[in-house]
């Protein structure tokens, strides 16, 4: 009998969702019947046996509840969410029902029913319901979680934070059979010692005691809507325990009550190190791309995917695709087409697989679609591989600028924004150095013409980008170590990719020429913190002299050709405020392009002729304070 109550019952719950409704639906039919009688039977003292009287009053009941119920929301939720919200939607609309029912049978009156009908009917109907959902809630429930139990080792759960997203991923640890959970903790202290559907909840002022006296397994994080600051400190305070920590990625789940176990996944360091975001300036972010024709370069990159992403958001006309991998430009095409028409976006994508180092090829584009607001972010980025390929760095980031400039102002673009980095303040790689080029070349054209508006933004690391470190750390921690680290007191700074695109086209938006923008990164990270905190993350331990039977080891490689221990984002003092808290603006020398033209037509050629010697000359001469061996000059 018992292995048939366990079949019957994991078969219900694997149900599709969409059978598993109309199985509710379907009950609360036969309820509605049962209904009727009952409050026919108290009302005239005896069980009634007139069938018809009592299939009248059931046809009409479910009649209006069929009208009621589906836009009132009852059958959003299925029982076993039930709770409180679910509770007041039922309440609500057995009250609407009374309405109808009322009217049919109050003032128009059916022989056999009285009037009093209309109001004890959905009052019996509403407490059927109500009883039967919180039974299948807790009672079945609970034997269904027994029952799978049997030996299968059980970890001990507890959720931080007793809002509506934990009382949700309450719920669906009752369908988890090897889950138990022994409580919340909340930081509000209102709801100290209280109790939510029968669960304690705790302050987090005693987290460490309760995870003690509770042997609590792993810790679910469910305040989606908290600062990440706030969610570094528990994380960090947890790690401490070695308990495992698990999250909800947002608070998107939580406007449909969707939210189960399988929504949770591990904490991600860019969960950690990433910044709140500081709501974006409508006006800026519109400025440049409301109904304009915006073409990106590097539309494939992690930069590029990301801008062509929000500028979509704000709605342009068109939006031309610039990349040279056809993988990336198939990539993002379809990616975007698929975004715009979920959003309702009519706007025009043109994929161009180009090389934007090519003139002819830009200047065909930019010719061909006329383009009124373009973001320059092609760039090879990899400081190791352009410094083991100068030639073709230099040929790509520097002239690939040079030809995207010279063709906005031949075609009467109106706003130029160049993608910049923090290496190219005082360089010590080719990268960096030839990135400080393109900025010149940015300020130099901004000089010589008033058609083009012209401006630049630099910015550090980002979080998720091919070229940062964080996806090299997770590749090595997945093949169990070592994890790398070039100097144990190398710092970096981080931001997320969308905060620093958003910025990125704000700074386009408030830009009137020739400016160099300035994101604010927050504070720098040490790279030997970060790996050591994705290590913990992992759920692994690090392996030292300390703890020689740990999982994963961190070794010091040596700074690579080019890189130094911490990097700058400008070259002069006092950066100017702009209307925006995290965008500055720089105070920098230009280098005026009557000599700077003439400097690149060298280089060009030097290139040309694959004189990698002759070239480097080149670019010392352009940017002086370009210094390839600073980092043999520190003390390892």
């Amino acid at each position: 009998m018992r292995k048939f109550l366990l079949n019957t019952l994991e078969a219900l719950t694997s149900l599709p969702r969409s059978a598993r409704r109309w199985l509710v639906i379907g009950t609360d039919c036969i309820l509605c019947l049962i209904a009727a009688w009952t409050a026919l039977a108290l009302r005239l003292g005896e069980w009634p046996d007139d069938l018809r009287t009592i299939m009248i009053l059931t046809v009409v009941t479910l009649f209006f509840w069929a009208v009621i119920a589906w836009p009132t929301g009852v059958y959003r939720n299925l029982v076993r969410f039930a709770g409180a919200r679910a509770s007041g939607r039922l309440f609500y609309a057995c009250a609407l029902l009374i309405v109808p029912l009322t009217i049919i049978f109050g003032f128009i009156q059916i022989d056999g029913i009285p009037r009093t009908i209309s109001v004890l009917q959905p009052i019996i109907f509403f407490l059927l319901m109500l009883f039967l959902r919180f039974s299948m809630r807790f009672v079945v429930g609970d034997l269904l979680h027994l029952a799978r139990a049997n030996a299968e080792e059980r970890r001990r759960l507890l959720i931080y934070g007793a809002g509506r997203g934990g009382q949700q991923l309450a719920n669906s640890l009752r369908q988890e059979p090897h889950l138990v959970l022994v409580g919340y903790v909340d930081d509000d202290k209102r709801l100290s010692n209280q109790q939510v559907d029968g669960v304690t909840v705790w302050h987090s002022s005693i987290l460490d005691r309760i995870l003690e006296e509770r042997n609590v397994d792993e810790v679910l994080l469910a305040i989606p809507s908290a600062l990440r600051v706030r969610r570094r400190e528990i994380v960090t305070a947890l790690q401490k325990r070695k308990i495992r920590v698990r999250m909800l990625p947002g608070i998107g789940q939580l406007i449909d009550g969707h939210v189960t176990v399988s929504d949770l996944r591990d904490v991600q360091i860019e969960d950690l190190l990433g910044r709140d975001p500081v709501a974006p300036n409508e006006l800026l972010m519109g400025r440049s791309l409301l109904s304009k024709t915006v073409l990106v370069t590097g539309a494939g990159g992690s930069i590029g995917s990301e801008l062509c992403r929000q500028i979509i958001r704000s709605r342009p006309k068109r939006l031309i695709l610039v990349e040279q991998s056809e993988y990336f430009l198939y990539a993002i095409e379809s990616e975007l087409r698929q975004m715009a028409l979920a959003q309702g976006c009519d706007v025009e994508l043109i994929p161009e697989l180009a090389d934007v180092a090519d003139r002819d090829s830009v200047f065909r584009i930019f010719r061909r679609w006329q383009p009124e607001t373009v973001y320059h972010a092609a760039a090879y980025k990899h400081v190791p591989l352009v410094e083991s390929n100068p030639i073709a760095g230099m040929r790509n980031n520097i002239f690939s600028t040079l030809h995207c400039a010279l063709a906005a102002e031949a075609t009467g673009v109106g706003r130029f924004i160049l993608v910049s980095t923090d290496k190219a303040v005082r360089p010590t790689n080719v990268m960096g150095a030839s990135k400080r080029v393109c900025e010149l070349i940015i300020q130099a054209r901004a000089q010589r013409q008033q058609n083009t508006l012209f401006t630049m933004v630099r910015f550090g690391n980002v979080l998720g980008s091919s070229g940062s470190v964080v996806p090299l750390f997770k590749a090595q921690i997945a093949a169990g170590g070592p994890v790398t680290i070039t100097h144990k007191n190398v710092t970096r700074y981080f931001m997320t990719i969308p905060e620093a695109v958003q910025l990125v086209i704000q700074a386009g938006g408030m830009a009137k020429g020739g400016e160099v923008f300035v994101l604010d990164m927050g504070q720098p990270v040490r790279i030997r913190d970060l790996a050591e905190t994705m290590v913990k993350l992992s759920g692994l331990s690090l392996r030292d002299g300390a703890t020689p039977h740990g999982d994963i080891e961190i070794v010091e490689v040596g700074l690579r050709p080019g890189e130094k221990l911490y990097e700058e984002l400008l070259i002069g003092d006092d950066p100017t405020p702009t209307m925006h808290p995290r965008i500055m603006q720089a105070r920098e020398a230009i280098h005026p392009w009557e000599s700077l033209s003439k400097i690149l037509d060298s280089l060009k050629y030097y290139l040309g002729q694959g004189d990698t010697s002759y070239a480097l000359s080149i670019l010392h001469d352009i940017v002086p304070e370009y210094n390839r061996t600073v980092n043999q000059t520190i003390s390892l």
